[in-house]
C-alpha cells in the first residue's frame, strides 16, 4: 500500500510540476524499464503537446529558435512552461523586435509562462498562470563591459531580487519569500535600465496588454509609469527579479 500511495503522490508531483508528467509515471509503472520507460512517454507526450496546444487555444515558443525573443532556460521547455495564447506570443515577437531596432543585438527572454491545456490549471507557484494569457519576462543585463545577451543573475532568471524599499509588512501567509541566503551566491550584474525602461514602455504601449507587475521601487528607479503598471501585492511573490504581463 505505501508503494502505491508512493507513486501516486509522486504523479501528482509530476502534474503539479508538468502537466503531463504524471501521465507518463502512471503508464510507465506498466512497464518493467520504468524510467526508461517514463522518459520516453514523457518525451512523446510533450512533443505531441506542441502540435495539439493550437487546438485549444495555446502556442509553444520555440525552445531552439534564435532571435530577438527566446526561452531563457531549457528546464522550462522540459517543464512544459512554454505555451501561452497565440496573441500573448505576437505581442511578445513584437516587442522583443521593438527593443532590437532601438538597441541592437538585444535578446528578450522568456521565463515562465502557462501549460499547454485546461484553463484554470494551476502553474505552481504562479496565483495567476492558467489561462495562457500572462508571461514573465527576465530583466536585461550589463556587466563591466556593458549590455550581456542573455545574462541573468539566477540560473533560471527568478529570486535574483534588485533591492529597493518595500512597504509590505511581514505578513503571514505570504509568497513574497527574500531568499536572503540565496543572494550571495547569484551573479554581479545590473540591470540594464535603459532597455528594461524602452520595454516596459512598448509593453504599456499596447493595447492588447492589460497589466504589468512590477515592484513601484522600480517603477521609480526606471522613470516609468503607466495605469498598466501594478504592485501585485504584498502576499504575492515579489516582482523585483521579473516582469510579469498579462493580456
Amino acid at each position: 500500500m505505501s508503494k502505491i500511495i508512493g507513486h501516486i503522490a509522486f504523479a501528482v508531483l509530476l502534474t503539479l510540476l508538468t502537466q503531463l508528467g504524471g501521465m507518463a509515471w502512471l503508464v510507465a509503472l506498466m512497464f518493467r524499464r520504468r524510467l526508461a520507460t517514463f522518459l520516453i512517454l514523457y518525451l512523446g507526450l510533450s512533443l505531441a503537446a506542441i502540435w495539439a496546444a493550437p487546438h485549444f487555444g495555446r502556442v509553444a515558443l520555440s525552445c531552439w529558435q534564435q532571435g530577438t525573443l527566446q526561452m531563457q532556460s531549457w528546464l522550462f521547455c522540459a517543464l512544459n512552461r512554454n505555451f501561452m495564447a497565440p496573441e500573448l506570443a505576437e505581442v511578445l515577437q513584437e516587442a522583443a523586435a521593438a527593443v532590437d531596432t532601438v538597441y541592437p543585438g538585444t535578446v528578450t527572454q522568456v521565463l515562465d509562462a502557462n501549460f499547454p491545456f485546461l484553463a484554470g490549471f494551476p502553474l505552481i507557484p504562479h496565483l495567476s498562470h492558467h489561462d495562457g494569457r500572462k508571461a514573465d519576462l527576465a530583466f536585461y543585463y550589463s556587466d563591466a563591459s556593458g549590455y550581456s545577451p542573455k545574462a541573468v543573475r539566477s540560473p533560471i532568471g527568478y529570486f535574483a531580487f534588485e533591492q529597493g524599499v518595500s512597504e509590505c509588512p511581514d505578513a503571514r501567509p505570504s509568497l513574497r519569500w527574500d531568499l536572503q541566503a540565496l543572494q550571495p551566491l547569484w551573479r554581479d550584474l545590473e540591470v540594464d535600465a535603459d532597455r528594461t525602461r524602452h520595454l516596459l514602455r512598448v509593453l504599456a504601449a499596447d493595447d492588447r496588454i492589460g497589466k504589468i507587475f512590477l515592484e513601484p521601487h522600480l517603477q521609480d528607479r526606471f522613470e516609468v509609469s503607466s495605469g498598466k503598471l501594478r504592485f501585485q501585492g504584498c502576499r504575492a511573490a515579489r516582482h523585483d527579479d521579473h516582469i510579469h504581463l498579462q493580456l
